[in-house]
């Protein structure tokens, strides 16, 4: 799902030469990777990559993702039990509602879970981390799609 993120208002080049390091060519294209596809594995930034530099393989994207992260260029949550997936760590916070059928991915704003959050931090004293947080269950298309089943099953 798209936020409207974009690589033209992100400059990269600097904020990496103010920590002291480059922005080598491997470096921008993982970030631009992960800035195009959004909630992608290390796999599919790997794909997107390989476009324009084939050479690229996987440790490199690994090492990059590990590196950007450090930084806080980019940021990880786990969807599901495979790969974790990026996105840029400047867009806004957002809980990953993920479709157990589909595996469609839908960003939600955090405030939709802030009685929830101050449920969790009144009851334990438990501060969360939402920016990892995913949230499993089924969509809208696919709930109608499997009550439409169901009634038919009837």
């Amino acid at each position: 799902m798209s936020t409207g993120s974009s690589t033209e208002g992100t400059d990269w080049k600097s904020d990496l030469r103010q920590r002291g390091y480059r922005l080598t060519p491997q470096r921008q294209l993982v970030l631009e990777a992960v800035d195009t596809l959004e909630h992608a594995t290390p796999d599919d930034i790997l794909i997107e990559v390989r476009k324009t530099a084939s050479g690229v393989n996987i440790s490199t994207v690994y090492r990059t993702l590990e590196l950007l992260e450090e930084l806080g260029l980019v940021s990880h949550a786990h969807l599901g039990h495979g790969a974790p997936t990026y996105h840029l760590a400047d867009r806004h916070h957002h809980l990953h509602l993920v479709c157990r059928d589909c595996t469609n991915v839908i960003e939600a704003d955090v405030e939709i879970a802030a009685d929830f959050t101050a449920k969790l931090r009144e009851t334990f004293g438990f501060s969360t981390d939402m920016k990892h947080f995913a949230i499993f269950g089924r969509c809208e298309d696919c709930t109608a799609s499997a009550a439409k089943k169901a009634a038919k099953a009837e």
